[in-house]
């Protein structure tokens, strides 16, 4: 958390808002370790190195940005959807 707090407003606000989405869409990565939110927070820090804004290095869809980065990672919400899928499914 040091790390985020050392970075400009901007990029504390956007990884916040990216920490609350994540925990919504709920990625099996967040609890496995894998580092998605340091990888996250790397990034933030190359951008902010580099003067640029948090927009410019995650877009101005925030959203669209983290789906991409969790668009082949498995999510509780599906594995949740595939367990009563089958069930559902049935006659």
């Amino acid at each position: 958390m040091a790390r985020v707090k050392a970075l400009p407003h901007d990029y504390q606000i956007v990884y916040k808002e990216i920490q609350k989405y994540f925990f919504k869409v709920g990625p099996v990565e967040l609890t496995e370790g894998t580092g998605l939110l340091s990888g996250i927070v790397d990034l933030f820090e190359e951008g902010a190195a580099m003067r640029k804004g948090v927009l410019e290095v995650t877009g101005r869809d925030v959203a669209a940005f983290c789906d991409d980065l969790i668009k082949d990672s498995k999510t509780y919400a599906g594995l949740y959807q595939e367990s009563v899928g089958p069930k559902n499914n049935k006659p």
